[in-house]
This record gives structure tokens, sequence and C-alpha cells, in this order.
């Protein structure tokens, strides 16, 4: 597809920040002890979940809308929504502008985290008088209607490409069979359906950047930290599950991992000893996840627990595990969840 707004088309020139926004205002402080359980997002410094660390429910703290979030270390975000913040956040509005507006700016405002660090922290003062190219007409001005038709033209682009991959997702669960509730359960040792292989990346700060996946011990993002090139040590096929052996947060969260990985050595591969589909590996990851509140940092996945861990299955006639129904309930579950997406992405 060919766009007709490119970047390499218009005229851009420099703007303060205090020139393109007309509300700049840091958040306010909130210590975690202080956090009440709520519905509303709570914006603090981070690159993952746009921003948002928790929801919270304290009545009292500042609530924004509809505005552009940024850290100290200058990652920043569109919080399409109401939210609230704390003093490591600037809050930047403009009530003029749409909501292609907000994304366009923070994709040139996410070029300021080259300048900021954890020594060289943003903070409003100092951050007003920061810079960023803008596109312009010929007066000069923001072009502020190509900044809006630039971003729909892409949003469009991104629509059309995930209706058609989800359309042909949907095409092949048509024919899923409704699972029944009339089931049975019985316990399994992880180790009689897996073996167990630690991982090997020990020195990961030495790793080239590629594109292999490598899975670290996080609770977030499926447990991708990076993408490395092959370094020479094992790298582990798909269609295996990876298990967090301890991490901050993270201990005895199972992902499914689809392609070829690299694991690091808070980690342990979870290699089927019999095939098994992706959807009945993805069914077991839930099931192995359930049961991560027994372990912490403190209290990690070794070796010896893993061999005795167990988990509780669906199972057939003969007693084994019943990785068809498991296929089914999985299948079932993304066939509604894919209807919803189209729904959304067709309205």
């Amino acid at each position: 597809m060919m766009y007709k707004y490119n970047l390499n088309d218009v005229k851009w020139n420099e703007f303060n920040i205090s020139e393109i926004f007309s509300f700049i205002e840091r958040g306010r402080r909130l210590k975690v002890s202080d956090r009440e359980d709520g519905d509303i997002p709570f914006v603090t410094a981070g690159e993952a979940n746009n921003g948002i660390s928790s929801f919270i429910g304290n009545l009292e703290h500042k609530l924004y809308f509809r505005a552009i979030t940024i850290d100290m270390f200058g990652n920043s975000f569109f919080q399409r929504g109401w939210f609230k913040c704390d003093d490591n956040i600037t809050v930047l509005q403009n009530k003029e502008f749409s909501d292609s507006i907000y994304i366009f700016l923070t994709s040139r405002l996410n070029i300021l985290n080259e300048k900021y660090s954890y020594g060289k922290q943003l903070r409003p003062n100092r951050f007003i008088r920061d810079k960023i190219m803008l596109p312009v007409k010929d007066d000069d001005s923001p072009d502020w209607r190509f900044m809006e038709e630039y971003i729909k033209e892409r949003k469009n682009k991104q629509r059309l490409i995930l209706c058609k991959y989800y359309k042909e997702r949907l095409n092949n669960l048509l024919f899923t069979h409704e699972v029944s509730k009339d089931i049975k359960w019985k316990s399994f040792s992880l180790k009689s359906l897996f073996k167990f292989e630690r991982g090997n990346q020990n020195n990961m700060s030495n790793c080239l950047e590629g594109s292999i996946p490598l899975i670290s011990a996080k609770k977030i993002d499926n447990g991708v930290k990076s993408f490395i090139l092959d370094n020479g040590k094992k790298l582990f096929d798909g269609n295996i599950l990876t298990l967090n052996n301890d991490g901050d947060g993270g201990v005895g969260i199972a992902y499914y991992q689809a392609n070829k990985i690299a694991l690091d050595t808070h980690v342990t591969a979870l290699i089927p000893k019999k095939v098994i589909s992706r959807e009945g590996l993805l069914f077991i990851s839930r099931v192995i996840t359930i049961q991560r509140d027994k372990f912490s940092h403190g209290y990690s996945l070794n070796n010896n627990r893993m061999m005795a861990q167990k988990i509780v299955l669906p199972i057939d006639k003969s007693g084994n595990p019943d990785f068809v129904y498991m296929e089914n309930f999985i299948k079932n579950i993304e066939q509604k969840q894919i209807k919803s997406i189209l729904n959304y992405l067709t309205k």
C-alpha cells in the first residue's frame, strides 16, 4: 500500500515544548504504601504497559484526562482516558489536539529518552526548554492537519492487516467443538510430562542485538527481555514452555514459546516428552502459573521443587491427560476473543 502522507515530503522545524502544550504539570508523590486498590490507572516511570503500574482508588489524588505522560527517563505515552500519576511523571495537554495528533507528538517526544537517564532526570523546569522537530506549513507553523492524516492513514493500514489476520485465524477455528462441562481431573507431576533444561545465557550484557528472543524471568511480555544474535550457546526450539525459576515478581510463571529462543539462567525450558499442541501447552502454562503464589523471590522454584511440582489436568476415559479437551477449551476462548476484536476493528 502506497501512503499519501510521508515524513520525507514535508518541511520540518523546531519547537519548544512550551509552544506546543498549553498545560504542563508534574504529578504528585504517592508512596506505594499509601496507594489504595481501585479502578483508576496509575502512571509511574516505566517502559511497559503504557506507563501504568497499577489501578488505584485514592480519591484525593489529582485526576487527569486525555494527555501525554512523560516520565523522568523520557518515556512518553498517550493516555486516552482518565488517569492519575506520581511525581516522576510530567503531564502534557492541549485540549485542541485530537487523539491522532497526541499519538504523533508522543512518537516525537520519545526521541528525548536518549537525552535523559537516572543521573539526568527529566523535570518540568528543564523539560520546557527542550525542543522537538515537527512538520510545518509554508508559514513555518505546525502542520497539524498533516500529523492528523499521517497517523490516520497508518492506523487504517494496520486495521486492514489485523482484520485480514484475524479473519483467517477465525476461519480455522469455526469447526471447534464445544467443550464438555462433565469432565474429570487428575494430578500429574511436571516431570511425567516434560524434560527440564535450564537456560545458559549468563552474560546478557555482552549479547549483541539480533532477532532471537532472549527469555528471562520477567512477569510481563511473555518473558522476552531482548532480541539477540546467535552467540554459540544452545538455542531452544519452539512449541515448548518456559518456567521462571526466580525473579522479582515473575517466579512460577510459565509461558508458551512458539519460536526458537535463547534462555537466561533464571529460566527452565519445559520440553514435552510427547507431542503436545500449541493449545494444549497454552492450557498447561495457565495451570502451572496459577500456583505461582506459593513461590517468591526468597523461595525460588529450584530443580528439586520443579521435580516435585504437580498440576491438575482434565483426563480422558483412560485416565490420561485429555489433550483434545484442552485444545478445544483454548480454541473456544480464542474464537470468542477474535470475534470481539473483529467487532472492535470493523465498527
